[in-house]
């Protein structure tokens, strides 16, 4: 299934979004870190088959949206405000909203700061408290290494985009290094440097049903988040995957869970504006 691609203007910058089949029940996709929407490109089109009408965005600074070379441009509420954008843009009713580590992460930034934005929360591999220490050992060195190896970084960029799209997991790996030092250097500054998502106490506040998916095995995006963020979400539901590849190479488990959540998602809503009609409907006239 061929997306419909599109873009619009939020504070002065372009940000682009590809969409997947329609109808009003909808769900955008948020990707990770220095990634792109073309991550989802396999899930995508799968949920859209099931009737879904499913939007993947690309956040300022990744993909094909504008990529300014400034720190100050990149913050956690940045991305959600874009996120919250994106929905109003399209005239989203409430859809269902999620991504992967750092779609997950703007997902609930979106549901503290936008909380009647979505309907219901899909997240997987959050960044949370016991990730701290490996996302600052993982990513500082990288940061270094942009910052003093652009020269070489421009070459490989300039080498790895014209390679030509192909295998999926191929060019998730390939897509860290098609992206032009400066502003993959600009993201990781904006990020390290400010809040990385929502504190404890104001998850707790998100009233909206969530779908938790946490792998094993995984430094930066530890299992206990996952677990935490279930037990503080009054909504959630936790599922583990087998492991961060399962959804990858053998998507069928988990395409049904996230299909059957956001079934649910809207069935309930539904059946909760059918039973507030129908005590209405049953109030005796003036």
């Amino acid at each position: 299934m061929a997306p419909v691609e599109g873009s619009f203007r939020y504070g002065g910058y372009r940000i682009a979004f590809a969409e997947y089949g329609r109808g009003e029940r909808a769900l955008v996709l948020v990707h990770g870190l220095l990634m792109n929407r073309h991550m989802y490109d396999n899930l995508a089109p799968e949920m859209a088959s099931r009737g879904y009408r499913v939007i993947t965005v690309d956040l300022l600074g990744h993909g094909a949206s504008d990529q300014p070379a400034d720190m100050r441009a990149y913050s956690m509420s940045a991305f959600s405000d874009q996120l919250a954008a994106l929905c109003d843009h399209l005239e989203l009713d409430r859809p269902v909203v999620g991504g992967t580590s750092l779609g997950a992460n703007v997902a609930l930034e979106m549901a503290t700061r936008h909380p009647c934005a979505a309907r219901a929360l899909f997240i997987e591999m959050p960044v949370l408290d016991n990730a701290l220490v490996a996302a600052g050992l993982i990513f500082l060195p990288i940061l270094v290494a942009l910052r003093v190896g652009k020269p070489a970084l421009r070459g490989i960029a300039a080498l790895t985009n014209r390679i030509p799209r192909s295998n999926f997991l191929i060019d998730i790996l390939l897509d860290w290094t098609r992206r032009p030092p400066e502003a993959s250097e600009a993201v990781l500054e904006g990020l390290l440097f400010g809040r990385t998502a929502p504190p404890r106490e104001e998850r707790e506040l998100i009233g909206l049903p969530a779908l938790v998916i946490g792998h094993p095995a995984d430094p930066l995006h530890p299992f206990s988040d996952s677990d935490m963020l279930a037990e503080e979400l009054p909504g959630a539901r936790l599922v583990n995957a087998e492991s961060i590849f399962e959804w990858r190479i053998n998507p069928g488990r988990l395409d049904d869970e996230l299909a059957a959540f956001i079934a649910e998602a809207y069935a309930s809503e539904e059946a909760e504006s059918a039973a507030g009609a129908a005590t209405s409907g049953d109030r005796p006239r003036p």
